[in-house]
């Protein structure tokens, strides 16, 4: 099975990457999408964006990287034939803002949604955060554990 984990990524943050890194071990294939989020102010270009993912996912044979700057979420994933979206969230505050659009997503085209949990050592880490330290957080071996 072949699941969509979506986001800025503006920029790639430990908890994107542990998402990720978890997200592969459920699924046959995951395609980790950069998307475009009118909410959103761009920090870095869409490009770096892809790179860094790329970067983080090295050591995961089953994910692949892409970007879809213009259009829904379901039309993307019609197109490339992706049934599930893999939403992280950190706490209820992000469930609240991704329960309309899980709903929303099925409504239109049957598309489910699977929430994975923050890791609690990373859950206070927001691409927010990230940007006003001034520096991305190192990726790979972010949250100190080993991913064997």
């Amino acid at each position: 099975m072949r699941a969509l984990f979506p986001g800025s990524f503006d920029p790639v943050t430990p908890g994107h990457q542990d998402v990720l890194h978890r997200a592969a071990l459920l699924f046959d294939e995951v395609v980790v999408c950069v998307m475009f989020n009118a909410n959103k102010t761009g920090r870095f270009p869409v490009t770096e964006r892809l790179d860094r993912l790329r970067t983080a996912a090295t050591d995961l044979s089953n994910v692949t990287v892409d970007s879809h700057t213009g259009g829904l979420l379901v039309d993307y994933c019609h197109r490339v034939g992706i049934d599930v979206v893999i939403r992280g969230v950190r706490d209820v505050h992000d469930l609240d803002h991704e329960m309309p659009m899980a709903r929303m997503n099925y409504e239109l085209a049957g598309i489910e949604t699977v929430f994975i949990t923050a890791d609690p050592a990373l859950r206070h880490i927001s691409s927010t955060l990230v940007t006003a330290m001034g520096q991305a957080l190192p990726l790979a071996g972010q949250s100190g554990r080993s991913r064997s």
